[in-house]
């Protein structure tokens, strides 16, 4: 398919664009893989790239139930960070944030990640306690965050209700330089093609409704909308659906999913520079390229399958961000989703083998799975090619959940993302 450069594009506008082919292959699944990954977001392809790329598997298929995008990878708001409280979380989304600072580079594919920073306002005393805890833990694990005082946020987000009668008054706060949205497609289509390129198979329309087992209860297969494929090892990466196919694998996962929103405004100019989170709210929100205004709050209430969200939830951001924003008040909505998140007690994510033999996880991310598909895909696909989990994803097992070894990020995971 040749490689993209800035030669290519224009050498293409000459010719009247007629040298462009599919950026990966439409394919029908072959009798069998030495791995079957259940899931074609970003977390399952980047797991069959880094498998061919880093340890040499190829002989690989992506199950896409829907179609290449068409999940939580596309409906998310797109925030790449780090900050968070423990030290093997920070370990596992700074790997993923320097892994997305080459990502561009690595696939080829602008994946358009700007690290614009994020800055969290902190808006009573009690906020401001809990922020000095929260930097003061990082900076010893080694992260990139810094406090802020009210005058630089002021000067930083113009935007953002600074003033001493502000609904929610801004006392300071503190920020991530290093922190940015990435372009949620770009990321799951430089994935695929990436991973395409060097022999994986992405069959999408693919939807698994089963698995096969040998006599001692070891996974051996599939069982799909267009018939059974056969495999060495499979791995569910399937986000708020997880728990569903462990069921169907014959485990339970200590999973609840939910919906949660985000919002996006019709373009104005650039105004906003940063991402801007509020820690008495929830809050959050940045600008993209084209000029609207993204954001989203807290999850919704009850556990839920669907992609669209609920008033109650909807009224309660929109409300925060006219209040926090007053600028902002008039900016017209421009459309609204939600994605399906898979959220487990501890608020951390389950990376490595299930209860059945040759069947392998990477779930529970919550509402930090985006931020983290570069690590998520490199951990799971290092624990297929090696039988061992790496370093990082160790205490991330399911086991944790017997051992009382529990990772409790709700603080720096249970918020909107």
């Amino acid at each position: 398919m040749g490689r993209y450069s800035a030669l290519r594009v224009l050498t293409e506008g000459l010719k009247g664009q007629t040298g462009w082919g599919p950026a990966w292959r439409s394919v029908r699944p072959k009798p069998r893989y030495d791995v079957i990954i259940v899931g074609g977001g970003g977390h399952g392809l980047a797991t069959a790239y880094y498998l061919a790329k880093k340890h040499g598997v190829t002989n690989v298929a992506v199950l896409e139930a829907g179609w290449i995008g068409g999940g939580n990878t596309g409906r998310n708001t797109t925030i790449v960070r780090s900050n968070y409280y423990y030290p093997q979380s920070i370990a596992l989304y700074d790997l993923s944030v320097k892994l997305y600072e080459k990502l561009s580079v690595d696939l080829n594919y602008n994946v358009m990640f700007s690290q614009r920073g994020m800055i969290i306002s902190a808006h009573s005393r009690h906020d401001m306690e809990n922020a000095e805890r929260l930097v003061r833990g990082m900076q010893i694990n080694g992260l990139d965050v810094r406090m802020m005082d009210r005058a630089e946020i002021a000067a930083r987000v113009p935007a953002l209700d600074c003033s001493p009668n502000a609904r929610f008054p801004v006392w300071g706060g503190f920020c991530q330089d290093r922190a940015g949205p990435a372009r949620h497609d770009a990321v799951v289509w430089g994935y695929a093609r990436a991973a395409d390129s060097l022999g994986v198979d992405i069959v999408q329309n693919c939807r698994v409704t089963g698995f096969r087992k040998n006599e001692t209860g070891r996974i051996i297969g599939v069982e799909t909308s267009l018939g059974d494929i056969a495999c060495d090892k499979a791995a569910i990466v399937v986000a708020g659906h997880s728990s569903e196919l462990g069921r169907a694998a014959g485990f339970e996962l200590p999973i609840t999913s939910y919906a949660l929103q985000a919002f996006v405004t019709e373009p104005i100019k650039p105004t906003l520079d940063v991402v801007s989170w509020s820690l008495a709210t929830g809050v959050y929100i940045s600008q993209s390229d084209k000029g609207g205004l993204v954001f989203g709050g807290a999850l919704d209430l009850y556990p839920s399958y669907a992609q669209r969200g609920n008033l109650p939830i909807g009224n309660q951001v929109i409300g925060a961000i006219a209040d926090l924003y007053p600028s902002f008040g008039r900016v017209r909505l421009l459309r609204h989703w939600a994605g399906i998140v898979d959220v487990v007690h501890d608020s951390s994510p389950i990376i490595g083998e299930s209860p059945v033999p040759g069947l392998y996880m990477n779930c529970g991310w919550g509402t930090g799975g985006f931020k983290a598909i570069p690590a998520g895909g490199l951990l799971l696909a290092h624990h297929l090619a090696t039988g061992q989990p790496h370093p990082i994803a160790e205490p991330f097992q399911l086991n944790r959940f017997h051992t009382g070894a529990l990772i409790d990020e709700a603080a720096g995971a249970g918020i909107a993302h």
